[in-house]
């Protein structure tokens, strides 16, 4: 059995946006959700290097920090939570489809 990880990339994913927002606005302190967004990012990163590659990890990468600045000027129009959910949903669908498609094979 290969090595797996517990969660998936995409969850992961989804709880640094998600769970990022939270933090923030629970504690009032942006740098605690910062942080959390970080960290899974982070993580996030590795495992799609292992999954799919440097490109996949890089854009893949790429697309989870705009999803966070993308999700502040959405936010002004659609309101917060409709933003938070809508850029993870994105982020999500996208880290399945490369995940998916180009996983490497031992």
């Amino acid at each position: 059995m290969p090595d797996t990880p517990p969660f998936t990339a995409s969850a992961v994913a989804a709880s640094g946006l998600v769970g990022g927002y939270l933090v923030a606005r629970s504690t009032g302190r942006r740098e605690l959700g910062g942080l959390l967004f970080a960290a899974a990012g982070a993580w996030c990163a590795r495992d799609w290097y292992r999954a799919s590659g440097p490109a996949a990890a890089a854009g893949l990468s790429a697309l989870y920090a705009a999803a966070m600045g993308g999700s502040h000027p959405l936010a002004r129009r659609i309101g917060a939570w409709p933003s938070v959910i809508a850029v993870t949903a994105i982020t999500v669908a996208a880290s399945e489809l490369v995940t998916r498609t180009s996983a490497r094979r031992p």
